[in-house]
């Protein structure tokens, strides 16, 4: 039983030059990380805003799996896309757009509604997207599996 509050921990350093690394423990390998090359960053790093969006994604597509599973929803495949624009604004730059683009397998057409629903609801449910200052913007996609011609088919209609 998860307890009312849980604390989550992850602590960053400069370790040289242009580039810093980020360790929680809750995983073994810590991640390096530089400013975008915009700003003055390397090349091949994972930068702060690429670690916000990872988070996005993320923590939608784990809430999209609880949600599912929840609701008995069963889907074959689900990529999570998320984009962000950042723009300079009178305090400095910001995230002026975050969208979701979930891309759902779902097995028939008529799942499509609840599907749909369901995408939406793990937008809202989504703990990393509602500490946002920036509303993130869902635009999600579902397709239903095409069904598979079995080889035995082919041999049988002669």
């Amino acid at each position: 039983m998860m307890e009312s509050a849980q604390k989550y921990r992850v602590v960053a350093w400069w370790s040289s030059g242009r580039t810093g690394l980020a360790k929680s423990n809750s995983a073994p390998n810590a991640i390096h990380f530089t400013a975008p090359p915009q700003f003055g960053g390397l090349d091949g790093r994972w930068t702060p805003e690429d670690l916000l969006l990872s988070a996005v994604a993320s923590c939608y597509t784990t809430t999209f799996r609880a949600v599912a599973e929840y609701s008995k929803l069963e889907y074959a495949d689900l990529e999570v896309e998320v984009e962000g624009v950042i723009s300079k604004t009178d305090s400095g730059y910001s995230f002026s757009e975050i969208v979701i683009r979930p891309n759902l397998t779902i097995s028939s057409d008529g799942e499509k509604t609840r599907a749909l629903r369901l995408l939406q609801k793990a937008k809202t449910a989504c703990l990393v997207s509602r500490a946002l200052a920036v509303e993130p913007k869902l635009e999600p996609r579902v397709q239903a599996r095409e069904p598979r011609v079995e080889f035995s088919q082919f041999l049988s209609e002669d």
